[in-house]
């Protein structure tokens, strides 16, 4: 199961993810969403869990959960919307 978590501090890294949500069962993978241009965490990430009973039960743990004095957002993950291809400005 996909899981999106939100709220995180920006200093919340990949490792930090992995450790929140392995007590709860296998993480397969834990990734921390950083801006492009200045890589700066964008304040969520998501984590792969690959049995969906420890998925949700580590959802049910950690949603509204305090963590580094920020509460977590946590939930299934939606698909990712298609987005429709818009002409490029080119910079200058």
């Amino acid at each position: 199961m996909n899981i999106y978590v939100g709220n995180v501090t920006y200093n919340t890294n990949d490792a930090k993810l992995v450790e929140l949500f392995s007590s709860f069962g296998e993480v397969a993978s834990a990734r921390i969403i950083s801006d492009r241009e200045t890589g700066r965490s964008k304040g969520f990430g998501f984590v792969e869990m690959p049995n969906d009973a420890e998925a949700n039960a580590a959802i049910e743990a950690l949603n509204d959960k305090e963590v580094d004095g920020r509460t977590l957002r946590v939930n299934e993950a939606r698909p990712k919307e298609e987005r429709s291809e818009r002409p490029r400005r080119p910079r200058y």
